[in-house]
């Protein structure tokens, strides 16, 4: 009689599926059949793409938008080492994430050499934690993947499924869930400190980042910051958290000279610094040690300890931040904030630091994408020095509405995440922003892009050379080595998988490209040329 008991990878698909996940990305190998069965049975889709690199970002990208946690799945050994860096990049940039690679059994590796190798050795250091399936512990081996991938801060959770175990069939045992914590705000002393610093500001300024995406304390933070005048700058990944046509916004910082130029001062003149689920892994050396905590009241509220040391606070909160903000607001009056309106002078310097009428340009690009696009778009930005323009010009009225490999930085990403918001979210227009040098890292995921339909727009800066590379050289007054490459023609890449393709060197022709784009239905290749050098001035 055939046994009809679920296999311990249905147990883990299971799990994934009663976590939210609905997709999950990668390239098998014949170590994960089973478990590909396996999602597939559950009711999670997979997707094939053409790197597992790749197929994080997608995974991500979903993420994003339906809040479960991303799936990955590779083969062993080669499968699993092109996963590497969109894991560290989950790592760095909170991502929760579930990775699962097959391998062979133990036994198996004891004589047998081909593609072996130590996953859990090689992923250790870039997860949260490893763990190898077990057959009778494959259930409670899901949940603690689950638990610790979304637990703050979100981060990847590597599992080892051996080909046997994935096969293997388990009597269900009754099954066992991690509770979630409750909500805690601070009490007692801290809780009074807090409200007395808020309470004398004069001149406060809020940094928000990467925490208040996850604990759902995006309308308390709104209200907290309207209910005492407080202006705020975000992380690029929590951009639009508050809607950044509010007047209370100077937009994203960390990563900008030239923005920050308006903001550090501002940050200078502040008697109140308050860093609302603020995590520094977004910023850069500007920002470290950016106020003297034994000279300026800082109140940190962060999800964990901050034991980064890019910056001190003399007033340390781990706790829920819309549960804290509550706890200080609750009965105190708000006061007029900075009586000389210098945020509002900062807010001007920057708009005029970042121009929207030129007449071409990087600069012009982004100006033109925003005004053409509606409101309800969703952006993915490439890492280079566009990436730095966008963040600052292309205005997010919602969370997660510009997704980018912020900590990390890694090229090759927009592309793959893009397709991956365009299929959770196939009603919404989709861009993605991308240097050619990042594009062409990942010009393959074309034919993932129309295989798996829709129309995502593909912009492409043609500038053929690293331009923030480049640049760096030229401060440094180094030779051009090593960042200069030919021109080629993009959009014939995108007629070349069955989409479209445009060539654009003014904004008429831009917004045309943007208007067929929209009306299309397979994907578009925009390839917006540029000069070189058009980035000088202007990050």
């Amino acid at each position: 009689m055939q046994d009809l008991s679920p296999r311990a990878a249905d147990l883990l698909a299971q799990r994934l599926y009663e976590a939210g996940c609905r997709h999950a990305f990668g390239m098998p190998g014949g170590e994960v059949l089973t478990l590909v069965d396996a999602l597939e049975q559950a009711g999670i889709t997979f997707h094939l793409t053409k790197h597992e690199n790749s197929a994080g970002f997608m995974a991500e990208a979903v993420h994003h938008r339906d809040g479960a946690p991303a799936v990955l799945v590779a083969t062993l050994g080669p499968g699993a080492m092109n996963g590497i860096n969109v894991v560290a990049n989950a790592l760095q940039d909170r991502v929760p994430m579930i990775v699962l690679t097959g391998c062979v059994d133990a036994d198996e590796a004891l004589t047998y050499t081909h593609q072996v190798m130590d996953h859990a050795q090689v992923y250790r250091s870039i997860t949260k934690g490893t763990f190898t399936l077990t057959a009778k512990g494959a259930d409670i081996i899901a949940d603690k993947a689950v638990s610790l991938a979304t637990q703050p801060r979100p981060g990847p959770v590597h599992i080892d499924v051996p080909i046997s175990v994935a096969d293997t069939r388990v009597s269900v045992a009754k099954r066992r869930r991690l509770t979630r914590a409750a909500r805690v705000a601070p009490e007692g002393t801290c809780l009074e400190k807090a409200r007395r610093w808020v309470a004398d500001a004069e001149r406060p300024l809020a940094i928000i980042g990467l925490d208040v995406l996850y604990d759902d304390s995006r309308s308390v933070v709104r209200a907290f910051l309207e209910h005492f005048g407080i202006p705020f700058v975000t992380t690029y990944k929590a951009k639009g958290v508050v809607p950044e046509d509010h007047p209370l916004c100077l937009g994203g910082a960390g990563l900008s000279p030239l923005a920050d130029a308006q903001l550090v001062p501002l940050v200078e003149q502040a008697d109140l610094i308050l860093c609302l689920g603020y995590d520094p892994i977004e910023m850069r050396p500007g920002w470290r040690e950016i106020w003297d905590p034994d000279e300026k009241r800082v109140i940190d509220i962060s999800a964990v300890v901050n034991d980064h040391y890019m910056h001190q606070a003399g007033l340390n909160l781990v706790a829920d931040t819309g549960a804290t903000l509550e706890a200080i607001a609750k009965g105190n009056p708000a006061r007029p904030t900075w009586p000389q309106c210098q945020p509002a002078q900062a807010k001007a310097a920057l708009a005029a630091a970042f121009p929207t009428d030129d007449d071409w340009g990087p600069a012009a690009v982004i100006a033109e994408a925003r005004d053409t696009l509606p409101p309800e778009t969703l952006a993915t930005a490439d890492s280079g020095a566009h990436r730095i323009l966008l963040s600052q010009m292309w205005q997010c009225p919602e969370p997660r509405g510009l997704i980018q490999s912020s900590a990390l930085c890694t090229m090759g990403c927009a592309v793959p995440m893009a397709i991956g918001l365009k299929l959770a979210e196939p009603d919404r227009p989709v861009i993605s922003f991308s240097g050619d040098a990042g594009f062409l890292m990942v010009a393959g995921e074309l034919s993932t892009a129309a295989e798996m339909g829709g129309n995502p727009i593909f912009l492409v800066f043609v500038d053929a050379s690293l331009a923030l590379i480049e640049l760096k050289q030229r401060q440094r007054q180094m030779g051009n080595r090593g960042v200069d490459f030919d021109r080629h023609d993009y959009a014939a890449m995108g007629r070349a998988f069955g989409g479209n393709g445009h060539t654009v060197r003014n904004r008429a022709e831009l917004r045309a490209a943007l208007k067929a784009a929209m009306a299309a239905d397979t994907l578009t290749v925009i390839a917006a040329e540029i000069d070189r050098g058009g980035y000088d001035g202007r990050i």
